[in-house]
This record gives structure tokens, C-alpha cells and sequence, in this order.
């Protein structure tokens, strides 16, 4: 099924107003400096803070439907990811299907059973990945999603985005590595520093 995310006028406090539009399959990168407002952006676009300005899923209007049911469909993937349960598996809907999916980014599959505190950072930055791949969204929102790997995990990690970009899943990612975006990137958004 196609999709389209589209938002008008967005903006919290001095950050934006944004608009943009991004279709399924398709990534939008948003860059620039730090403190430009690129991960509040994010936020915006999940509804995970107060903003003005309209965000729109398939027609569907952000405010018409409960919060958690947006987030279903648009799927926000923090730069440092919060782990609140005692073990990672309980972080998924699925631990088994996670576990299978631990190898296409080397991650040992018995992490799924581990404590969060026990993966390192990268790891842990791997494994909310997989967390937000999880019942394939429509949108990916993702804050610099490899800002803690070398450049082999950060190769699989593409290779899984675009894979999943080849299924009809959209990105949207906030990034500093500009050679990320020429890779993963179809179009681009340029945030400077207000």
C-alpha cells in the first residue's frame, strides 16, 4: 500500500515552521547544524511534543486519532533510545522474531535476553532499531540512527533501511553524516540554525 506523511506550518516555540512531504519507499533527510531543531522536528512529526501546524498521514489528520495510534504508523527512533523494561526482549511485541533479526546487524541474539545495561551503546542503538521496525509503520522517524556505530554496522544498518524502503516503508532521517544521506536520501531538507 502507498503512503504519504505530509505537514504544514510545523513549529514549537522557534523551531520551524517546516512543511514537507515525503512518500512510501522514499527517504527524506533533514541536516544541519546541531540545535537547528532537527530532532524536535522529528518529535513534531509523532506527536511526542506540542506543536502548531498540521501533520497528516493518508489524508488522516495527526489530531483525529489518539496519540499511540499515530505512533503506530509513524515510529520515532531516538539518538539515545529508552530501555525501561528488566530484560530487552520485553521491549518487543515479537522477542522471537527479534531474535532472528539480530544477525542482519551482528547482534548476538542472546542480547534479546539480556538487561538492557548489559549492550553497549551501539548495540543498544541496533536493537531499537529492530524495536522500531517492528509491525513495519508506514514512516520511520530516525535521529541519527548509526551516531554510535563503526562503519560495518552502519553499512548493515543501511542495507536494512533500504531494504525496507524497498517494501514501501518512508524514512525520515535526521543526520550529520552527509555521506549517509547522498547514500539513503531521495530528497533533502535544510534546517539552519535560527
Amino acid at each position: 500500500m502507498s503512503h504519504h506523511l505530509i505537514a504544514k506550518s510545523l513549529k514549537f516555540q522557534a523551531v520551524g515552521p517546516f512543511d514537507l512531504r515525503v512518500e512510501s519507499g522514499k527517504c527524506l533527510a533533514v541536516v544541519g547544524p546541531s540545535g537547528a531543531g532537527k530532532s524536535l522536528l522529528l518529535k513534531m512529526l509523532a506527536d511526542l511534543i506540542p506543536h502548531e501546524g498540521t501533520c497528516s498521514l493518508d489524508g488522516v489528520d495527526a489530531r483525529s486519532i489518539p496519540a499511540p495510534h499515530w505512533r503506530r504508523s509513524l515510529r520515532y527512533c531516538a539518538a539515545e533510545p529508552g530501555w525501561w523494561a528488566p530484560t530487552i526482549g520485553a521491549h518487543f511485541r515479537d522477542p522471537g522474531a527479534a531474535r532472528l533479526a539480530c544477525p542482519s546487524l551482528r547482534l548476538d541474539p542472546a542480547l534479546i535476553d539480556a538487561a538492557p545495561e548489559r549492550a553497549s551503546t551501539g548495540e543498544r542503538q541496533r536493537l531499537a532499531l529492530l524495536r522500531s521496525m517492528e509491525d513495519d509503520p508506514a514512516f520511520l522517524l530516525l535521529d541519527e540512527p548509526s551516531s554510535a556505530l563503526d562503519e560495518t554496522s552502519t553499512g548493515l544498518m543501511e542495507t536494512l533501511l533500504e531494504n525496507a524502503m524497498h517494501r514501501g516503508m518512508g524514512l525520515i532521517l535526521a543526520s550529520h553524516d552527509r555521506r549517509q544521506v547522498a547514500r539513503l536520501a531521495h530528497d533533502i531538507l535544510e534546517i539552519a540554525r535560527t
